[in-house]
């Protein structure tokens, strides 16, 4: 058996240790290496490590670099199966293998000391030489390995070489969905050891949340002393514990860190101390004392354009967009991150479940035969992992959890893992989801339990239970965040979880045509892949945030801004489309209110929905709009608001209006922070002030919609009747006396148009496809086939119906109208047994693509849906149709705004149309069909035509890419409806 086939962790390697800077010196040695890529190890050069040896003619890549990034071999993606025989612990001899080589110099006064070479990340397989003695090799691709170097150093030419091998036995236990890429992807540094350092360190530094006292112990590997300036500690012994007196604790919300220095006679490491206790008390996880609710993201770290050698401001970015969209805790799927990002969560305020660089999920494909996680033969590598990964991490006080690893089904190693950890470090529980039965975990763990199973969950645990993976963030989506929160809410031990994932993990490459697109699996020609499931992620490859992260910023929102009961109960307000009245589109009210008079004594409930903070760090202000136009705006006062209370906060009087009127009140930060400036909005919510009028002559029309809402909700969308119910459509109107019956007009105005009818389809999303699609095709909802009937005095009826079924829809179209002014009323009637819920249920039409200028009020700024769509704020909004469409990596339905009441089209000389009405508004370049067919962004190529779908409602989204699908109340089934809307010609 060759040493790429040992099943051990590899040999040479130091014993592991924190990893921490000093003032001792250091050498980087990123940078350009000498690099040669052979199809194997029998093919690859001998002789590597020898000075004499000559690699002028090979090429250069960057360290840290996964070669596939740089144009040697391609990348490729599954997500479960093993891209080899599975056959442990061997793998093919068709083994990519890449030499690095890297001559360097070193000062004079390094080679009098100890001296260590540390690699931070090599995939999979590292067998490294210095200077022609072997070092040793290194696996566990996500984790430090450090050899002692300083014996074999000379002040000049010195030869480091690396021989790296894409598949080695360490691959059984890195099959953690996402790309496989090799190479050095991590630092490559030198660091001097002075006799007499300090070559490891545990700092613990525990918080009395009774006291307010802090408590700190030091194990150090020798004579030093620990100084905290600030807190007066000035050389304290680290034999026995420090009393700290009263400190600040560190928590994700307050991330209070104290500067300090452990020192000895010859070396000085800073230090950033954070006072935390993390317990298990009654079946609750804790933090000083306190209940914590996660509102988590899994992250894992990937670059568009460099693969998994993520540089530093990259990884700050994500820290930035993460608490600025009220994400609280990460979870480092599925292997221990770079160490600096540990630093910026310690920073910044992220708790963290820190993860072992372990997952064997291919064997699931052979029933889990030979899954290394219960072969005592494994034993030593499984071990190992656990302790370089607590070993490296132990002084950061925001990993609260350690996990030993991710779907690797369940064995005695994983056990001896976990026995290990809580022996060594018992200030931090242990997690892992696969242990099914709590053996020998502190957390219960699910991943993708439906809505249902929480609420099983949350009655019956006697545990802290976290859902590690749920709402897969799979393009368009997800749906069903809200009712997960409240389950959160309702249940003490149910205490949140981790949206898989944070980002999509795309490639940018460009097309024939120099156009940019995002690769997914399959596009590198891989013979085996999951194609674009790596593209699950709540930012785009580019940190681009998609609609579902404003989605989630709305759900985690930490101050709930909602009606008093008094406007609750007090306050009546008209159906919007659907059926939910208006009040519970904002969740703060609504109704009418003294006409064109003042409106005085409105009051809103503030709820203080931090863990430890209160509202002092907010400013509070509130802005009137009428018919999406600003009338008024001013400032509140702060409320002084503890955690885990509210209070009632009275408005000012407002100006009288005569439209349809909003009050938005805005919760943002007073001042800068680290991770966000002043103004930075925190939460939101509104208030229907009055509603709009109903036009004389309006229609109204009904029909059964989606159900019943469930949950009292606050903020914008979060109300009662969540479901779409008995729908009123009351559009603009018109007064029929007026106008004349007319024949389907070809154009409004003059100007051409593809005229409305009946839209049952949408580009399925990535979370129709296991589960809706499929019997949508069979039924034949792609493929409608409309059958006028009669057309006389200004009324069309038709039958729409699939090919080879027999039920349908009757549609009777009435228009009247002039020259400029056109109205429709549109009445539908399903016929026979419908089989399947509906994609959409609306119109579709279309108009030339130059009026491409678009204005509306209703939802918005972003998309929504019926069960995303907390988001969503009633306003007047501008944009264009390229920008409203959403650039999923995967092209599938987007863009749709919810609740419009009017939208125009126009070009740039402000002619166009102005369509009045209820409707859900989606306009894009292209249709539903092309958008259906479309693989990547390149593939969706502009018409002539811009096409229009107009919706009583759509169906809901769900997350059933992995997890649940559509709850009930969003799922739109056939039923009688009816749609009214004016169309109007703008400009000359």
């Amino acid at each position: 058996m060759s040493y790429i086939d040992d099943v051990s962790p590899g040999y040479g390697a130091l014993p592991p240790r924190a990893a921490f800077s000093s003032d001792a010196p250091s050498l980087r040695l990123n940078g350009d290496w000498r690099f040669h890529l052979s199809p194997s190890l029998a093919e690859a050069p001998s002789g590597i490590e020898h000075d004499s040896f000559d690699d002028t003619a090979w090429s250069t890549l960057a360290v840290p670099s996964n070669w596939q990034m740089h144009g040697f071999g391609k990348p490729a993606y599954t997500n479960v199966q093993y891209p080899f025989p599975v056959d442990p612990p061997y793998v093919p001899s068709d083994n990519p293998t890449g030499d690095y080589r890297l001559t360097f110099d070193v000062p004079a006064a390094w080679l009098t000391q100890p001296v260590v070479l540390r690699f931070d990340g090599i995939d999979s397989c590292g067998r490294i030489w210095l200077n022609g003695t072997e070092l040793g090799v290194t696996r566990g691709s996500r984790l430090p390995s450090e050899f002692d170097v300083g014996s074999l150093l000379r002040e000049n030419g010195n030869v480091l070489a690396v021989r790296v091998h894409q598949w080695s036995s360490g691959s059984y236990l890195e099959d953690q969905d996402m790309w496989w890429l090799s190479g050095i992807f991590r630092d490559v540094t030198l660091l001097a050891r002075p006799t007499g350092g300090i070559s490891d360190y545990w700092l613990r530094a525990d918080y009395d949340h009774v006291s307010g006292r802090g408590h700190i112990r030091v194990e150090v590997d020798g004579p030093a002393w620990l100084s905290i300036p600030e807190l007066g500690i000035l050389r304290a012994s680290t034999d026995s514990s420090i009393d700290a007196g009263v400190v600040e604790p560190w928590t994700a919300e307050t991330p209070r860190l104290y500067e300090g220095y452990l020192a000895s006679d010859h070396e000085r490491v800073p230090l950033r101390i954070g006072f935390r206790t993390v317990t298990i008390e009654d079946g609750e996880l804790k933090v000083n004392g306190k209940r914590i609710l996660l509102k988590g993201v899994n992250r894992h770290e990937h670059h568009p354009e460099l693969g998994r050698a993520v540089p530093l401001e990259t990884a700050l970015t994500d820290v930035l967009l993460m608490k600025q969209h009220n994400i609280n805790a990460v979870r480092t799927s599925h292997y221990p991150p770079d160490p600096a990002f540990l630093d910026l969560c310690d920073e910044y305020g992220l708790w963290v479940i820190d993860e072992c660089d372990l997952e064997t999920h291919g064997f699931s494909e052979v029933g889990w035969a030979r899954n290394p996680s219960d072969d005592p033969q494994w034993a030593d590598a499984y071990l190992d992992r656990m302790k370089r990964m607590v070993e490296r991490d132990k002084n950061h006080p925001s990993i609260i959890i350690w996990s030993l690893g991710n779907e690797a089904h369940t064995g005695r190693n994983l056990a001896a893992m976990s026995a290990w950890t809580r022996s060594r470090d018992s200030t931090r529980p242990v997690h892992y989801e696969g242990d099914a039965g709590c053996e020998y975990v502190d957390i219960y763990s699910r991943m993708y339990a439906s809505h249902a199973e929480v609420d099983e969950i949350g009655r019956t645990t006697t545990m802290p239970f976290i859902q590690c993976e749920y709402a897969h963030a799979m393009g368009n989506g997800p749906g069903g965040l809200l009712e997960y929160r409240e389950l959160f809410e309702k249940y003490p031990r149910c205490q949140g979880g981790f949206i898989w994932e944070w980002l999509d993990h795309g490639i940018r490459q460009v097309d024939a045509d120099s156009r940019p697109y995002f690769a997914y699996g399959g596009d590198f020609g891989e013979t085996i892949h999951d194609g674009s499931f790596v593209i699950d992620g709540l930012v785009f490859p580019d940190r681009t945030p998609s609609p579902g992260l404003h989605e989630l910023k709305k759900i985690f929102e930490p101050v709930r801004i909602s009606p008093s009961p008094a406007e609750t109960a007090t306050q009546a307000a008209p159906a919007l489309p659907g059926g939910r009245p208006a009040s519970s589109v904002s969740g703060v009210g609504g109704g009418e209110k003294g006409s064109a008079e003042a409106v005085d004594n409105l009051k809103v409930v503030v709820a203080n929905h931090y863990d430890y903070s209160g509202l002092e760090q907010l400013s509070f202000g509130w802005k009137l709009e009428e018919d999406g136009v600003e009338v008024a705006s001013g400032m509140l006062p702060t409320p002084t608001v503890g955690p885990g209370a509210e209070t009632i906060l009275e408005l000012p009087k407002m100006p009288e209006t005569d439209g349809e009127s909003w009050v938005t009140v805005t919760a943002s930060l007073a001042k800068d922070t680290a991770w966000a400036t002043a103004n930075h909005p925190i939460a939101w919510g509104q208030l229907n002030v009055k509603a709009r009028q109903k036009p004389q002559g309006q229609g109204q029309g009904q029909g059964q919609g989606q159900g019943q809402g469930q949950g009292q909700g606050q903020g914008q969308g979060q109300g009662q009747g969540q479901g779409q119910g008995q729908g009123q459509g009351q559009g603009q109107g018109y007064r029929r006396h007026n106008l004349e019956p007319v024949e389907t007009p070809q154009h409004i105005g003059g100007i051409p148009m593809q005229a409305p009818k009946l839209d049952l389809w949408r580009a399925p999303t990535e979370n129709d496809k296991p589960s809706d699609e499929k019997i949508w095709r069979k039924n034949g909802l792609h493929r409608l086939q409309h059958r006028l009937i009669s057309e006389e005095n200004g009324v069309g009826k038709t039958r729409v119906a699939p090919p080879a079924r027999a039920f349908g829809m009757h549609v009777t179209y009435t228009w009247t109208g002039d020259e400029t002014t056109l109205n429709l009323k549109v009445d539908i009637e399903p016929e026979g047994e419908w089989p399947c819920t509906l994609p959409r249920l609306g119109l579709r039409m279309a108009i030339p693509k130059e009026f491409g200028n678009v204005e509306w009020f209703g939802g918005g700024p972003n998309e929504a849906y019926a069960d995303s769509k907390q988001a969503s704020a009633i306003g007047r909004y501008k944009s264009t149709v390229d920008e409203m469409q959403t650039p999923y990596v995967f092209p599938q339905e987007n863009g749709n705004r919810k609740e419009v009441r009017w939208a125009k089209l126009t070009n740039d000389q402000a002619e166009g149309i102005k369509i009045a009405g209820n409707f859900d508004f989606t306009a894009r370049r292209w249709t539903s069909e092309h958008l259906d067919a479309a693989k990547h962004t390149t593939d969706l190529e502009p018409t002539d035509w811009i096409y229009l779908n107009l919706d009583i409602a759509q169906n809901g989204l769900g997350t059933a890419s992995c997890g649940p699908g559509v709850l009930p109340q969003y799922q739109l089934h056939a039923h009688k409806a009816s749609i009214e809307l004016t169309f109007t010609r703008l400009g000359s």
